[in-house]
């Protein structure tokens, strides 16, 4: 095990105002690359948010000594899976075959590329992604997200079922006492739905509006039935409704789709799942490391699902953070801001989720004055995607951000 105690350079209880910026990374970005961990470091940065346990993705590695690409085929767990802790569960994790720590921590590329950063004096955040799991959907379909026309979501854990609570559980408390974070994001906390899902995505001639994708991400494994049931809900009707709700023209609300009275119910239920879920994660960091920085990815609407789960209609769980996605600008991000500030109150701090990668242009003055923007309005710190898969151009522009933040 990899404790603070062996990294004299992490910063265990670090206060929530000393972090501004945290560069986000994968552990193949500094693995196998000597210059890494200073480069990132360089940026400016307060932090960096390493993954410790991600969803397939196929990346690009531009400054990699020996690699431009990295394809991570399932979704993985960056630090050593011990089989004696996950025998006998049905969710386990696998670990990568394409990234893998040397020497003294084979099997444990998160901690090999935690320990180069450390190296530098900055803390690392271990990245959680936690119900994204295509290889454990795929393999458990009853375990998984169903719309209400039975369409199967192999990418979404649903969290309504007893073994992927288990699992998530295991996997940060996993986190925690092997990999040893100064802090620990969690996304995904909460049921994905129809978007961020399955590769070459071709779904975007349906033309479905953002009611109607949240209809289309409520689910309908046996985990939900029964939930929606043990309220008093009549499954036949709800699933029709749904299904009228989608083919129809874009509803208003997902309470015009569904009724009112209807859509605070099935609202109740839904938020329940995620609110569940998050206050039993965050205990067990408290339990296991109560100095451990807790950050959730968060989103104001009753109705959200994907990296950002819903936290209404409270967060009701002991964070430090809440990172808001601010992927689409401020135009489109300022009123998720504001959603969420109103929800979480005036003393808590949040954090914006910035894109550094296309279609953001590689212009730092514009970048830097899209953080004034969102510090405007109350954002406290910055988490920057992605330190590995930026250009030199798009590095630079980060760097100049980051230097012209308000103080």
């Amino acid at each position: 095990m990899v404790t603070q105690a062996d990294n004299p350079a992490a910063a265990p209880g670090q206060a929530a105002d000393e972090v501004r910026a945290v560069a986000h990374a994968y552990p193949w970005d500094l693995i196998g690359d000597p210059d890494a961990a200073g480069r990132i470091a360089g940026l400016g940065v307060d932090a960096v948010a390493l993954a410790a346990s991600y969803h397939t993705v196929r990346a690009d590695t531009p400054l990699h000594p020996t690699h431009r690409l990295v394809d991570a085929r399932h979704a993985a767990f960056y630090l050593p899976v011990r089989e004696h802790v996950w025998r006998g569960r049905r969710l386990a994790p696998a670990g990568p075959s394409w990234v893998d720590g040397e020497g003294p921590f084979a099997g444990n590329s998160f901690g090999q590329a935690a320990a180069a950063v450390r190296a530098t004096g900055l803390p690392v955040h271990a990245w959680t992604v936690l119900t994204h799991a295509s290889r454990l959907g795929s393999a458990h379909p009853e375990l998984s997200v169903r719309n209400a026309f039975g369409d199967h979501y192999p990418y979404a854990l649903c969290p309504a079922n007893a073994e992927v609570v288990d699992y998530c559980h295991t996997l940060v408390s996993e986190v925690i006492e092997v990999g040893a974070p100064d802090g620990i994001i969690l996304e995904a906390c909460g049921p994905l739905g129809v978007v961020h899902g399955g590769h070459h995505e071709k779904t975007e001639g349906a033309d479905w509006g953002p009611v109607r994708q949240s209809l289309l991400s409520l689910c309908f494994c046996a985990g939900c039935r029964q939930r929606y049931t043990d309220a008093g809900l009549d499954m036949a009707e709800l699933a029709a409704r749904v299904r009228a709700g989608v083919d129809g023209g874009e509803p208003a609300s997902v309470a015009e789709a569904l009724g009112g009275e209807l859509a605070a119910a099935l609202s109740a239920v839904r938020t329940g799942v995620a609110r569940d879920l998050r206050q039993l994660l965050v205990g067990r960091v408290r339990e296991l490391a109560p100095d451990t920085r807790v950050v959730v990815h968060a989103n104001a609407d009753e109705w959200a699902t994907g990296p950002f789960a819903t936290v209404a209609p409270a967060v009701a769980a002991d964070v430090d953070v809440l990172t808001v996605n601010c992927w689409q600008g401020p135009e489109r991000s300022i009123p998720g801001i504001r959603a969420l500030r109103e929800l979480a109150g005036p003393d808590t701090r949040l954090a914006g989720y910035v894109l550094a990668l296309p279609p953001t242009p590689a212009d730092g003055a514009l970048l830097a004055d899209h953080l004034r923007q969102y510090q405007a309005e109350g954002v406290r710190e910055f988490h920057l995607y992605h330190a590995g898969m930026a250009s030199p151009a798009r590095l630079a522009a980060l760097r100049h951000a980051v230097t012209h933040l308000a103080s």
